[in-house]
């Protein structure tokens, strides 16, 4: 495999998910520690208290990052941590730039403060304004040194499963009145590039998760359900970015702003980016419902019944052991996907992408060896490539994770990370993955 000169290669992680500390410094709950403190939300009750305590343990974390030869090191900001100050984040942007690496900080990886969901969360327009607010902080304090920012991420899964469902925080279980969540993260994401841009980001970005949505068969009925799934969990996060409004008139009116407003709010959340990241997983398969048929398992979280849509298992040859369909094709489908609906998308970052595997832990002579996830890597890689020479602009990719970690309702059985970390001493161990990155990288040079 060979990638284009200056090509962006780097790792993945989020603040609520290895950080712990969880009150150091005077930090504040966050709607996760809320959410994981309720009984039966988290698999084995587990919490992120200490996670993998990377807040202690941030400068060995950075060797681990750094000798790997990454470039880019994506990790996201605390916001209920950012209330009680920044000092953590200054030692950890100098840590990653004495060892030659570019901090790519997230503003919101869905750790609201439990202060700001007590006054109703994404549902209240007012906290776009609080996050705007945050930005400008932020950016103050550690914009000297930082140059790229990412302002949120995975809208359309925040939404889903915390406001749509109860699956994840902060559990609201709304269904499609859900939509008003979904507009005010996305003013929240033209609030903050504008102030980013006012402190002088070089480079500001939005993570986007985005999967092929396919018909589970040729019944025109499957398609209609397809292409209304589609639109929710895809089109509704990116058009009014890159297009400057939603994807039809029934999510227009249903995200509850007036028309007027509304349009203000889209020419706000479309101002133009520097480059627009891509988390991918899996690909989804959609039919339209069939009366009696048992629909829980599919995914990862159940869609409720009464919605006019279900999943279907996508057919593969390989799974995760989270269960994930393995179909690297699929991420060069949505890329050039992408590049197709959009005709000023800027250059693409694959901001996330990665597998969970139950990795056993390190053997006699100190290896934890990990095939499948290399052979993950090595094919979601070059269905990159492929993109590439299909004509879309993508200037990087992030594996998720640079370690294992507290992998959110799912607690801790499920390991994403090119680092093994011991769940009862800490310890960490470099994979064969983290290996075989490294030689990657090496060899573009």
């Amino acid at each position: 495999m060979r990638f284009p000169p200056g090509f962006r290669f780097g790792m993945a992680t989020s603040a609520y998910q290895i950080e712990g500390a969880w009150d150091a410094g005077g930090k504040g709950p966050s709607i996760w520690d809320t959410f994981t403190a309720r009984p039966g939300t988290v698999r084995h009750g587990e919490d992120a208290k200490v996670a993998i305590d990377h807040y202690h343990r941030y400068a060995e974390d950075v060797t681990h990052i750094a000798e790997s030869g990454v470039r880019d090191y994506r990790f996201s900001i605390s916001w209920p941590r950012a209330l009680a100050g920044l000092g953590f984040y200054d030692r950890l942007v100098d840590e990653l730039l004495a060892a030659g690496v570019r901090p790519v900080p997230t503003l919101y990886h869905w750790d609201l403060p439990q202060e700001l969901e007590d006054r109703g969360g994404w549902l209240n327009r007012d906290t776009a304004h609080r996050l705007a607010d945050y930005a400008g902080a932020v950016a103050l304090r550690l914009g000297d040194r930082v140059r790229d920012w990412i302002t949120m991420n995975e809208m359309n899964v925040h939404t889903l499963y915390g406001y749509a469902l109860a699956d994840h925080a902060p559990a609201r279980g709304l269904g499609l009145a859900a939509l008003p969540a979904a507009h005010h993260q996305l003013l929240a994401h033209g609030l903050a590039v504008q102030v980013l841009r006012t402190h002088g980001a070089a480079a500001v970005g939005i993570a986007n998760q985005h999967f092929p949505v396919h018909p589970a068969s040729d019944d025109p009925a499957d398609a209609v359900a397809a292409e209304m799934f589609r639109a929710l969990t895809n089109w509704t996060f990116s058009d009014p970015i890159l297009l400057g409004d939603y994807p039809d008139e029934t999510i227009r009116a249903g995200v509850g702003t007036p028309d007027a407003q509304l349009d203000r709010d889209l020419a706000l959340i479309g101002a133009p980016l520097d480059f627009y990241g891509v988390n991918f997983y899996e690909p989804t398969a959609i039919e339209a419902p069939r009366a009696g048929k048992d629909y829980s398992g599919i995914l990862e979280v159940d869609i409720p019944d009464g919605m006019p849509f279900s999943p279907v298992l996508v057919k593969s040859d390989e799974r995760t052991d989270f269960g994930w369909a393995i179909v690297p094709e699929a991420l060069t489908e949505i890329l050039v996907a992408l590049k197709d609906r959009y005709p000023s998308l800027p250059p693409i970052i694959v901001t996330e992408n990665g597998a969970s595997f139950h990795d056993a832990p390190p053997g006699p002579d100190g290896r934890v060896r990990d095939p499948r996830r290399i052979s993950y890597l090595d094919g979601h890689l070059r269905a990159v490539a492929a993109a590439i020479e299909a004509g879309v602009r993508v200037e990087g990719y992030y594996v998720w994770s640079a370690f294992d970690n507290f992998e959110w309702a799912a607690g801790y059985d499920e390991r994403f990370g090119l680092v093994h970390v011991d769940r009862e001493t800490l310890a960490r161990t470099r994979k064969d993955s983290w290996y075989w990155y490294r030689d990657l990288i090496a060899a573009q040079r």
